[in-house]
């Protein structure tokens, strides 16, 4: 059936249909079935006309509950940011990812990705990104590897671009120079 023949059949279904808007009001679609589905989803945001990020995903589901709505990102997410030069800075890989958008949070579930500018990588299976604070967090285990080193933890917090950051209960093979060794 092409398009025009669904409108077509769409446009008498509709004007056959008689109603009472309090019974169509009543018709509830259910909890877990979203308001919004798209599929090969590329998303930029832009602030003052710079891009920020682009976000990609194979599939966007949004959802409305009350006065809470979300977007899930259930087959995976790619979140690339830019600087003013439009360099990319970093980026958040997942195969799952869910944004908050009153709280303006994301996030990440399973196997998630990060990889800064200087080529250093994180690895969790959760991790929380703050859009208002531009921070990235988590309090599950990590892994960091840089060019000369492989770093644990159990927790981590970091700026989004993933160039500063801090993790929590450190272990593993971190690089010291002699000089930080006093006699």
């Amino acid at each position: 059936m092409n398009f025009s023949k669904i409108i077509a059949f769409l446009f008498i279904l509709a004007i056959s249909c008689e109603n009472p808007i309090e019974k169509v009001k009543t018709v509830n679609i259910g909890d877990d079935s979203p308001v919004e589905s798209s599929r090969n989803v590329e998303l930029i945001y832009s602030d003052s006309a710079i891009v920020k990020f682009k976000l990609t995903a194979p599939r966007l589901d949004r959802f409305i509950d009350n006065d809470t709505t979300w977007t899930e990102f259930s087959e995976g997410i790619k979140v690339v940011f830019y600087n003013s030069k439009r360099d990319v800075e970093s980026q958040i890989n997942a195969k799952y990812a869910i944004h908050y958008e009153k709280a303006q949070k994301l996030e990440a579930r399973n196997d998630v990705i990060v990889i800064n500018s200087n080529g250093e990588m994180l690895n969790t299976e959760h991790l929380w990104w703050e859009q208002t604070t531009n921070k990235i967090y988590s309090d599950d285990f990590v892994k960091i590897t840089t060019e000369d080193e492989i770093i644990y933890g159990d927790g981590l917090e970091a700026n989004e671009n993933f160039t500063k950051y801090k993790i929590l209960n450190i272990k593993g093979t971190i690089a010291v120079e002699d000089s930080a060794f006093v006699d």
